[in-house]
């Protein structure tokens, strides 16, 4: 597997119907786009995402040239710390080790590439499986935000989770 910076152009195609219905969408992006995912839409969040925070976009591609994988990264300066957003495999993907790896390659490139002393993100503990595949990968939970979204009759929580650089 390997990483590289997404583009709307090339890549949206490959990704549009990764999320199959409203509530995983909105577990995934917490509506910061609108559904159902459509290239415009998609491309004016990413452009707002690295216009405030400095966010990349990267394309997880398999040894065959598939798209596996799609995440967000970017990094505080001020606690020196990676953020991890949007991160979403390919459903076919999915229960054979590819966020596994990905969440690996995303970690690599925070800790060697931008120097950052831990990689973040934020997860709806209500998105079990995703939470799960974060702790899978070593993330620890730092703390959890009580009833921070609200998505129709629900209101989840906002886990924050981290990786420590390894020294």
């Amino acid at each position: 597997m390997k990483l590289r910076e997404y583009s709307n152009e090339k890549d949206f195609e490959s990704i549009k119907d990764w999320i199959t219905d409203e509530r995983l969408h909105a577990m995934w992006c917490a509506n910061l786009t609108p559904y159902p995912l459509c290239k415009e839409g998609f491309e004016e969040t990413l452009k707002v995402a690295s216009s405030r925070f400095g966010d990349v976009p990267y394309i997880a591609l398999t040894d065959d040239g598939e798209a596996a994988g799609f995440f967000c990264y970017s990094k505080n300066s001020e606690t020196n710390e990676g953020m991890l957003k949007f991160v979403v495999v390919n459903p076919v993907c999915r229960g054979k080790g590819i966020a596994q790896e990905m969440l690996k390659l995303a970690a690599d490139h925070a800790f060697k590439d931008t120097k950052a002393d831990a990689l973040q993100l934020n997860v709806f503990p209500e998105n079990e499986r995703a939470k799960k595949c974060y702790l899978k990968a070593g993330f620890i939970e730092r703390n959890t935000t009580e009833n921070a979204f609200t998505y129709k009759d629900e209101c989840w929580g906002r886990c924050n989770m981290v990786l420590r650089k390894e020294n």
